[in-house]
């Protein structure tokens, strides 16, 4: 009994050691993995609403793309702060990118018609990206595709759209764009 006691203290004593010593040995900075660290220190970013062009996108998609995008682009980390449009604390911020989405095509395609076969059906949304500086110099500029082929509603269409520009802009450097930490060190 007395030994299994003097376990327990010794390894007690030995936990407490490694909680208190090891964090301060090694350094207490922990970097999240695959985010830029320039980047996420660098940039805010401020997602405008959608731009339908001249198709008629029902507003349900608009509104759709337009909040997948706010949560995909903070589900990222990339950026400092994720504002929407009208937010007037982005005003203030000094390092703000401008994200703007103008949709190209669409296709509505059938919830139906894909449940019965696999072949036809499709929703299909086709958009230009376009992350710019406050003062309308273009960042990235792509084209984007959202796109539901098998199961689900047609509004996947847009979470997979917002999932592909989040993913376009997490891909692009944006560390190599001279953007206010090189003009500062310049």
């Amino acid at each position: 009994m007395k030994t299994s006691k003097s376990i327990l203290l010794i390894v007690g004593v030995i936990a407490i050691l490694a909680i208190t010593v090891v964090p301060h040995s090694q350094g207490a900075t922990v970097k999240p993995s695959g985010e830029s660290e320039a980047a996420a220190t660098r940039w805010s970013i401020q997602v405008e609403q959608v731009n339908p062009g001249a198709l008629d996108l029902p507003y349900s998609f608009q509104i759709a793309i337009y909040e997948n995008l706010v949560d995909e682009l903070r589900k990222t980390k990339q950026f400092q702060q994720v504002f929407r449009e009208g937010d007037r604390g982005a005003s203030e911020v000094p390092h703000l990118l401008v994200l703007k989405t103008t949709v190209e095509k669409y296709s509505p395609g059938s919830e139906t018609r894909r449940a019965v076969t696999t072949v036809s059906g499709a929703t299909k949304l086709t958009v230009q990206s376009q992350l710019l500086t406050r003062e309308g110099r273009i960042v990235i500029e792509r084209t984007v595709d959202g796109v539901v082929l098998f199961f689900g509603s047609n509004l996947r269409a847009t979470h997979n759209l917002a999932c592909n520009i989040a993913k376009t802009i997490k891909e692009s450097s944006l560390s190599d764009f001279p953007g206010p930490t090189a003009a500062a060190t310049k």
